[in-house]
């Protein structure tokens, strides 16, 4: 069961109402495709069926797992139950420490529960809502499902990669710009807490047009 708009840390819930306001800047295109995602999620949640979503890019670091996560708190925050949301790549790297932070400063509570050159990390978006278990995996390692689930493209080079994903029932693309390419810079907090809120405009707007 998914936790109640009400039950969502305040800080996130403040930036969610924040990121509703952004459904207009939306481009039509990309609207196109978000949509194409809503009616999946939609014709699984009138059947009362599970909804399972893979979000994927090349490293499964940044994108994927802002999406994965923005998708999760965004069906929380419509009240659309039901809903599971992964992330893998194409290859195995880490959940990057600076996607961490751009999550934490928006209200999520991210913890460690290991160490090494692929921590894993607890992260929750409401007291009453277990954990997400985030780190780095490829798109088709458990615990991600095999079969019966959306494939949400969410860079290029997963998509090149990607012509099949292996047990989806649909394959939808919606690239991001990697906010890897201001690493080192003065920009860099500034483009990951944009490619964060532009995620979590976009996965609010498709569950804004799911009916529970």
């Amino acid at each position: 069961m998914n936790a109640s708009a009400s039950d969502i840390f305040p800080i996130i819930k403040q930036n969610l109402m924040n990121a509703e306001k952004n459904f207009s800047s939306i481009p039509n295109d990309r609207k196109a495709e978000l949509k194409k995602l809503s009616v999946y999620i939609q014709e699984r949640v009138a059947k009362h069926q599970k909804v399972s979503l893979t979000f994927i890019c090349t490293h499964n670091s940044r994108r994927s797992h802002f999406a994965q996560i923005w998708a999760q708190t965004a069906a929380a925050y419509y009240g659309i139950t039901n809903i599971f949301c992964y992330s893998g790549g194409t290859e195995t790297t880490a959940f990057n420490v600076n996607a961490v932070n751009a999550l934490m400063k928006v209200g999520f509570i991210i913890q460690p529960i290991s160490q090494g050159n692929n921590p894993h990390y607890e992260v929750k978006y409401s007291a009453d809502y277990p954990a997400l278990h985030a780190y780095s995996k490829k798109y088709g390692d458990a615990p991600n499902p095999s079969k019966d689930f959306g494939a949400v493209l969410t860079c290029s080079q997963a998509d090149a990669a990607c012509p099949i994903v292996f047990g989806a029932d649909e394959r939808f693309k919606v690239p991001y710009e990697d906010p890897k390419l201001s690493d080192g810079t003065n920009q860099q907090e500034k483009v990951y807490q944009e490619r964060s809120m532009q995620i979590a405009s976009e996965m609010l707007y498709v569950f804004s047009l799911v009916k529970p």
